[in-house]
């Protein structure tokens, strides 16, 4: 595995919905905080900018909503199935 670059934080909104996930899709978004660590925008995340947030994919239907904190920290904001963007779409927070 490359080395770190970054540093994943995730806040309270994510840890809860993040127990809401099988054991399964943990697995797979574990993976998928393990490659952001090393590079966010690794071409299989499709990580897209969401005006001050970014979005990326665990796979087909989950997404990871986040943003830096500094130069070396990534806040996990949420993580759920795809219905979560629009969340963040109706608040207007991207």
């Amino acid at each position: 595995m490359a080395e770190k670059r970054f540093h994943v934080a995730p806040t309270n909104k994510f840890d809860k919905n993040f127990d809401k996930l099988s054991e399964e899709d943990k697995k797979l978004v574990v993976d998928t905080l393990l490659k952001m660590e090393e590079n966010p925008f690794y071409p299989s995340l499709r990580t897209k900018k969401l005006h001050k947030l970014y979005e990326s994919s665990v796979n087909m239907d989950i997404r990871i909503i986040w943003r830096f904190e500094g130069s070396k920290i990534i806040a996990t904001l949420d993580v759920g199935h795809h219905d979560v963007i629009r969340k963040y779409n109706k608040h207007k927070l991207y």
